[in-house]
């Protein structure tokens, strides 16, 4: 038994995560190029390695022919008169065999040979990597910060390092050498160098996978997160909706004394995280959505993916937000493109009928809740990305943030 080259194997096997019978043909390999490579005019050699006992058999098998006028293949055949050298008893069209210690190779062989193992094992474990790590691709790991290389940042994930590209950086983020980070595979691609790992910190799946490791009942699809708008290192806003009537889906992810969602914005170095209801009514959801602004009525079109929002007038700023981010987030979240304006601009909007935002039994003094008859109606709404705020408005939002 070859105790030495069993020891080896079980080393490689676990350190290197290299299948036993991939290093054995890698093995078998070497030895019959460096057979070949040693002996003249032998082609047909073979190799077995007994994979329990690691026991090792070289051999070579080359038909025996007359003479050399029937010699067509000298690597394959041999004359009978040749053959009778080793084997007495040896006949036309018979098979000579023979055997080979590989002890006996020499040094250039057996280099040759340690060379072919070495870059088999290389191959072997660039592709283990490449498996490891694509089968995570869309995933979260945890990684540790390796260098700075230009404006890129090394960070190594154990068997592999990943590259943390400039523009998946947040840029109010900054890493420190050997600080431990989790971040969001985007590829993994198979290079011939090995695999190239590519990983965010900005990607908005990063959130949805924290809260997926933070929050049971999202694990087990209790509670199920529909949308994300994320700005990464300021605000996000998630939407989520509870499948078991008896669980409150905002509750479950915010956790006892907001432990979960505390855990989460740790991880993301402070980024706030706003947590609301979906609602498959828009002008509900777009109310909720702008939270915590309030609102007076949503006329939301689903057509047109547009909705207009009522606020009253000191509330305004509240639903836009700090440089229109809240408003912004609430549309990228919904899909919605929003346009906000306060009772006071509303009313003065030529063909505006401020009735028509609300319920035919409601004054319209109260600032309730609104559901309309044809159910796309709410009573809370918000701004979006590319909407034109009038210069009342913006003169309202400049004097209450002064």
């Amino acid at each position: 038994m070859n105790n030495e080259l069993i020891a080896a194997i079980d080393i490689l096997e676990k350190e290197k995560h290299i299948s036993r019978e991939s290093l054995f043909e890698a093995i078998e390999s070497s030895l019959i190029a460096a057979c070949r490579n040693n002996l003249e005019r032998v082609d047909n050699v073979h190799v077995n390695i007994d994979r329990e006992t690691c026991e090792i058999s070289v051999y070579s098998e080359q038909e025996i022919v007359a003479d050399e006028d029937d010699l067509l293949e000298p690597g394959l055949q041999i004359t009978l008169e040749e053959a009778k050298k080793t084997d007495p008893s040896a006949v036309v069209g018979g098979v000579l065999r023979r055997e080979f210690n590989s002890k006996e190779f020499g040094r250039i062989a057996s280099q040759n040979a340690k060379n072919v193992i070495l870059q088999k094992i290389r191959e072997e474990e660039r592709g283990a990597i490449y498996n490891e790590f694509s089968s995570r691709e869309h995933d979260i790991v945890t990684g540790v910060v390796q260098r700075t290389y230009g404006k890129n940042i090394t960070i190594n994930l154990g068997r592999a390092d990943a590259v943390l590209a400039e523009n998946e950086q947040v840029k109010s983020e900054h890493l420190h050498p050997q600080e431990r980070v989790k971040v969001y595979i985007l590829e993994v691609r198979n290079n011939t160098k090995g695999p190239r790992i590519l990983v965010s910190r900005t990607h908005p799946d990063l959130v949805r996978k924290l809260f997926e490791q933070e929050v049971t009942e999202i694990r087990d699809g209790v509670v199920e997160i529909m949308s994300i708008a994320r700005e990464p290192g300021s605000r996000t806003k998630i939407a989520v909706r509870s499948n078991n009537a008896n669980v409150d889906a905002v509750g479950a992810c915010v956790g006892v004394n907001g432990n979960r969602v505390g855990m989460i914005v740790d991880e993301l170095n402070g980024e706030k995280i706003d947590i609301v209801n979906w609602d498959e009514n828009p002008g509900n959801f777009i109310q909720n959505a702008l939270s915590p602004a309030k609102i007076v009525a949503v006329f939301a079109d689903p057509d047109e993916h547009a909705a207009k929002v009522v606020v009253p007038d000191y509330q305004l700023s509240l639903a836009i937000g700090k440089e229109g981010q809240n408003a912004r987030l609430a549309a990228k979240l919904t899909g919605y493109k929003i346009d906000i304006k306060n009772e006071t601009q509303a009313k003065d909007t030529p063909g505006f009928r401020y009735e028509d935002y609300l319920d035919d039994e409601e004054d319209e003094e109260y600032y309730g809740e609104y559901e309309f008859e044809d159910g796309e109606y709410a009573e809370e709404g918000e701004y979006e990305e590319g909407s034109e705020l009038s210069e009342e408005a913006v003169e309202d939002i400049s004097s209450e943030e002064a």
